[in-house]
This record gives C-alpha cells, structure tokens and sequence, in this order.
C-alpha cells in the first residue's frame, strides 16, 4: 500500500475536482447517488432535546434541475468540443430532439460530463455503480450505455427501499434502480452472500443426513448434446429423456481443488461427485440428483433484487436526518462485492457521508466530494463519532479555508450560495443552522444558527441565538438586531461572528456589553449574554464561544453511533 496515502474530503463541484485533482487510473469502485431529478426540495432536519421534530432546519439541496445559460453552456461544449465519446455527442442531441430544453435535458447534460471524468478515473478493473429512481433511471442506462459501453452493463439491481406505498391511480413507487457496470470486460468481483431467507430454508431444504441438512438439484440441463454431456453415466443416459448433464463446476472446483477440472470429462466429474458422496440416487431408479447442503456461514450468493436490507427507520441510531440517506448495510455490500482491502472508492455525491464511512470500516481507502459545507461537517462529525479524534489525522480536506484569506474567498464566491460560508463560519462554534429552505436567500428571521447548553439540574436546554455577518463593514445595529431576536425567541445568549474584525472606534463591543450577563448557577459564574466573535479569532483559536459547558455537547447534534471494536479494527489502514 502506498505509505503516503491519506484518505481525501473534497468540498467543491465534482466536476471541477475530478478534473483537477483525482489522476486517471487511480480509484477501484465508484458509488454516486447524485440528486433523481425528482423536483422535491430536500431538507436537514433535526430533533429537538425531547425528541419532537424541530423548527431548525436547513436546506441540503434543491433536486429541481432547469433548462437555463449554465446548461446550454455545458451542452455545447460537450457536443463541439471533441473530447467527449463520440457515442455520447450523438445520444445527447438525439436527447435534444427528443426531450426539447426542459429540466430532464438540463439533468442528463449535468450528469453526462461527471460519468465521463468517473470512466477516466477508474482502473480497468474497476466498478461503478450509479444509484438513481424510475424518474431519470431509463435516460441515465442510456447514457451510462454511451459512456462506459454496452458490454460492460452488468446488472439493474432493484432495491426494495421503502414497504407499502400508496400511488394514486398507479402502482406504488417503493424502489431505487442501482446501474453496475464495469471498467472492462476483467473486473474485481468477490463472491457475497445475504442471509437465508427462513422460507426459503423450510420449502427448499428438506432431506438431511449426517453432513447436514441438503435439497435436491438436477443434475441435467434441457436439451440433448452430442458430447460427453449426452453420453450415459453409471446406466443412466439422459437423452431419453431429451436432456444433457450438467455439472455443477462451482461446487466441483471447490471440493476437488486439487484437480484440473477443465481435463476431466463429464462422466470422471460426476464420478467425483458421487465419491463425496453428493450424489443422491432416487429409489426408483430416476435420473440421480446432486445433494446441496445448507451453509449456514454463508448464506445466498447476492441477487440483484435487494429485499434484505431495509430503510433507514425514523428511530434507527443511523439516522442523522440528512436527505435521502441510505443505509450502510447496502454500502458494505456493495464494497465487499467490488473491492478489496486498501482498495479507493470514490463517492463524488457524497451526502452525510454512508460510503466514506462504510469504506473506513471496510480497510479500502476512501474520496468523498460534495458541494455543500453542511454535507462535509456532518461527514466529518460522523467519522469522529464512529472512530475517534485519530480518524482525522489520515483524512485531507480540500476547499475549506484554513485561515482568513481562504475564509474571504469563500464567503466571495459566487458560484456557490452565500449560505456555504455561514454553514462554514457556523461549524466554528459549532452551531447548527437554522434556515427557511422554501424562501429564497434564507428566510431564516434573523437566525442563522443555533447552540444549546445544559445549565441547572432540571437538565433543559437553553438557546443560544447565532448570526454570521460578512460585510467589511460590521454595524451596531447588527448587535440590536441579536438582542430583538434573542427576545423573540426567549434564547439567553447570542453569538455574532464577523469576518471582518470591528473598527477601534467601533460601537459594536459596548453594544454587546450593555446586554448584560447570563448567571451560571451550576457553575456559579457570568457568561456576556451577547459575544462578539471573529473568523480569524476562531480559526487561530484566541477567540471562543464562552457558555457554561460542563460536558460534551450532546443536544446540539445528533451523534452518530460508534463502530464497535471489531470494524473499529477493520477501519485502522497500515498506511
């Protein structure tokens, strides 16, 4: 293994980093569940201390795509440029024609490049999987089809994500679509087993002997042949019954992997088989059958109708209340089956961070990308919270600033909204934010976050109000501003962090001095109700939010529950 890897989080467009900083060749299995182009809009919900849904909330992302200047823009260059396949430049104007300039045309045209720069970025023997719902599921097969090439399409895996669902005048939606195809026709593939469905067991295997229990499998195929597999073994011949022998090679290889099996003929197999004695002969003298017996350690070799693995339910210790989050159960499965130990895998969709933290526990080495700050605090929370402090010692993060230059620059961008460096600014406290998603620009009545402490023995949390102002010019009024919605809000005490530092003769520190203190009876000391905070003062750590916490902060966020010792073990890389 590469000695000087470390594991990469990149907040950013993917586009933009997979062109830039991901090199060709060097990632072994990609999962993305990129947005369905579903028209929902997808919010961050959190829990109140009591466990009642909360009203601070904030937007994770819009899943509404338009046919606008940024996606004719992107359209054309795919089509003029001459970089892309040539397979794709033909589908997307057949799309064109087809589908006019509408929100569907704008989805695929966003989805086109990314598929491009992922096919660039995986070995040859590596493995994608692109997760996606019935409403864009048949437009994107095609443009997988285009990008990585018919023959590689190895299986539409169902999964059963939700139980009954009603469907006005149709049938109920109750599952995603996950497309698999491969690199090259040579990919890495480990055998996976799910566990035996307990009806299966008692329909199936029904007869038992002193190896176990075992059900019965023909021995022979439908049609007749002309080979060894038509000829008689021991008196029986199949094609009177117009029938052929076919031999189970798996199981064959795995009981005799001492011998060249492809040497032997049809009738040497079979005698091998009736040698371990897994030949069961029919009283009546039928045709033989070859005796399956139950691994109980191993389970069903993975079908590609996934029923097994369920949702996230409301109450489950996963949940952390991040849009369209799915369960790590169907993650690990995915990994086991397409990679191996100190293998990468790439997530450009990352979300809250299922894939990342399902490699971590895995041993494969780990790039997460995703284009809201939200979705990299929560990440990197989680993977604190499922494997120590020391998990982020091995873990780069790219696109969040460091220090108060690279803070100015992202609250400049414009490619990105403003609500990214508040996000950013918020994670310094930390606080959690607070936002109206369906207004444009916020909507969030003069609260951008909000923290809670524990103060007192009748343990009920109490609200600390957070603003984030970034303007070069911070005013007192901002100050007044924070009083009138602590009031409002009955909070006891109210952050404001400015990325400008207040002028000498600014009036903003007597502002927040003249709102008084907040007593601390556990604590038996004052806390300034109103505290003035900066960005530079945070990130060289001269400057803090001072509330009374006596413990660590567990009513603000939910936690994500800890990996117990054994995937602790696994998740720890030589590297």
């Amino acid at each position: 293994m590469n000695t000087e890897w470390r594991n990469k989080l990149y907040f950013g467009d993917n586009l933009e980093v997979l062109r830039d900083k991901v090199p060709d060749e060097s990632v072994d299995l990609v999962y993305l569940d990129p947005p369905f182009n579903s028209k929902a809009t997808y919010n961050v919900l959190f829990k109140e201390v009591e466990g009642t849904p909360s009203a601070a909330q904030i937007q994770a992302f819009t899943d509404f795509w338009e046919w606008d200047e940024a996606a004719a823009r992107t359209y054309h260059e795919l089509v003029t440029s001459g970089d892309a396949p040539v397979a794709l430049i033909d589908l997307l104007q057949g799309f064109e024609r087809f589908l006019g300039h509408n929100a569907m045309l704008a989805y695929l045209v966003m989805m086109a490049p990314r598929l491009v720069e992922l096919k660039r970025v995986l070995k040859p023997t590596g493995s994608i999987y692109l997760h996606c719902d019935p409403t864009a599921g048949h437009y994107l097969k095609i443009l997988m089809d285009a990008v990585f090439g018919v023959k590689t399409f190895r299986n539409e895996i169902i999964w059963k994500r939700t139980g009954a669902h009603g469907g006005a005048k149709r049938w109920g939606p109750i599952h995603d679509i996950l497309l698999f195809y491969t690199k090259e026709s040579k990919y890495k593939w480990n055998k996976s087993y799910q566990a035996y469905d307990e009806s299966y067991i008692n329909n199936f295997y029904k007869f038992s002997d002193e190896k176990g229990i075992f059900r019965l499998v023909t021995l022979t195929g439908a049609g007749t042949r002309t080979g060894d597999s038509g000829k008689p073994w021991r008196d029986v011949d199949p094609t009177k019954s117009g029938r052929h022998w076919a031999v189970p090679l798996g199981l064959l290889r795995e009981i005799a992997s001492d011998v060249e099996v492809s040497k032997l003929s049809t009738q040497e197999k079979l005698d091998i088989l009736d040698e371990k004695g897994l030949i069961y002969w029919p009283p009546k003298g039928s045709i033989p059958q070859y005796k399956r017996y139950l691994d109980p350690n191993k389970g069903t070799p993975i079908q590609d109708v996934i029923t097994d693995i369920l949702p996230i339910s409301s109450h489950a210790l996963e949940r952390l209340g991040y849009p369209t989050q799915k369960p790590q159960a169907l993650l690990e499965r995915i990994i086991k089956s397409s990679s191996n130990e100190g293998d990468v895998v790439l997530d450009p969709f990352c979300g809250c961070g299922t894939t990342i933290a399902a490699a971590q526990a895995l041993g494969r080495r780990w790039i997460g990308i995703d284009i809201t700050y939200l979705a990299i605090n929560l990440i990197k929370n989680r993977l604190v919270d499922h494997f120590g402090e020391e998990i982020l010692e091995d873990c780069e993060t790219h696109g969040i600033p460091f220090d108060w230059e690279s803070a100015r620059e992202l609250a400049q961008r414009t490619d990105i909204p403003r609500k990214e460096f508040e996000l950013w600014a918020l994670s310094l406290i930390p606080a959690r934010p607070k936002g109206d998603p369906s207004r444009k620009g916020g909507g969030d009545k003069g609260i951008d976050g909000i923290k809670f402490f524990i103060d007192g023995k009748e343990r009920s949390p109490h609200k600390v109000i957070v603003q984030v102002k970034s303007d070069a010019k911070p005013k007192p009024a901002y100050v007044r501003d924070l009083v009138g919605t602590m009031e409002r809000e009955k909070a006891v005490m109210g952050a404001l962090i400015l990325l400008y530092e207040p002028s000498d003769r600014s009036e903003i520190p007597a502002e927040a001095a003249s709102a008084g203190f907040y007593h601390s009876e556990i604590m038996n000391k004052d806390y300034p109700k109103v505290q003035v905070l900066t960005v530079k003062g945070l990130l060289e750590g001269t400057e803090r939010l001072k509330i009374p916490q006596i413990a660590p902060d567990e009513v603000t966020f939910k936690r994500a529950e800890r990996i117990n010792d054994e995937k602790d073990k696994q998740g720890k890389l030589d590297v």
